[in-house]
């Protein structure tokens, strides 16, 4: 790529993180923190509170709330918008007119979206910790790894919004959501560990299935001492995830955006 198209293909980055940040922040928050922070107040804090749930269950809860905020946030910020430009405004015959190649609009759209589930999971930590009844267990956190993982999971979730993005018709979004988005979260190894549905054989067998499960595990093994899948299945499942989705997404982006 030459100079000036880099250039372009930055500036087309600059632009939606300037609309991410500085003129959606509230809308942003409300999207993907109320989720989370419910979720750990409810099951993390309020259930153990009672004793509907044992007291360490908060150690298999965060990762799996990360994990959810990571690739849903992610997954949004890239369908929602694509479904919108590529159906209604428009909008993206704009960015098809820049000196970019066609892939590279769509390699923006994921960087973006990556960015925005990356940041909504950060912003995640600091609540755990008021939250949660023993904060976060800092010493288990290997940070290099959590690096790693946070962007390997946003990409995940943005390739699965690339690809329902210019595969779902724009007035058939809201069920695709909601058949979609429930059973990614809640067969994800996501409220408890992979190795604790060994007692149920084909759940486990679904949750292999589920991106989000390697997404889950990733962040368990990155954050807590706890048991968690063995890392070369983890690096095989997020490795599989980013490039079938990912293969997927941008053959559909480009059938969508030139035919």
């Amino acid at each position: 790529m030459s100079p000036h198209p880099w250039l372009a293909f930055l500036a087309l980055c600059r632009r939606d993180l300037h609309v991410f940040l500085r003129v959606e922040p509230l809308d942003f928050i409300a999207q993907a923190l109320l989720s989370p922070v419910f979720m750990l107040l409810v099951f993390g804090r309020i259930l153990p509170a009672v004793g509907a749930a044992d007291a360490s269950y908060a150690d298999d809860l965060l990762p799996g709330v990360l994990a959810i905020t990571l690739v849903l946030t992610a997954l949004q910020g890239a369908a929602t918008p694509l479904i919108s430009e590529l159906a209604v405004t428009r909008d993206l015959d704009d960015r098809l007119l820049s000196p970019i190649p066609v892939w590279s609009v769509a390699v923006q759209k994921l960087f973006v979206a990556s960015v925005r589930g990356s940041v909504a999971a950060i912003a995640v930590l600091p609540a755990a910790a008021l939250i949660l009844p023993g904060g976060i267990e800092a010493a288990a956190i290997a940070p290099a790894e959590l690096v790693m993982v946070t962007a390997c999971g946003a990409l995940i979730g943005a390739v699965l919004g690339l690809v329902m993005g210019t595969v779902v018709p724009a007035h058939r979004i809201t069920l695709v959501f909601a058949t979609v988005l429930t059973p990614l979260m809640f067969s994800g190894a996501t409220f408890v560990s992979y190795s604790a549905l060994d007692a149920i054989p084909w759940f486990q067998a679904v949750a292999l299935a589920n991106p989000v499960t390697y997404v889950s595990e990733a962040v368990r093994a990155a954050t807590t001492n706890g048991p968690h899948l063995g890392t070369g299945y983890i690096l095989l499942g997020l490795s599989a995830s980013i490039a079938i989705f990912g293969a997927w997404g941008l053959h559909g982006f480009h059938r969508r955006a030139v035919g």
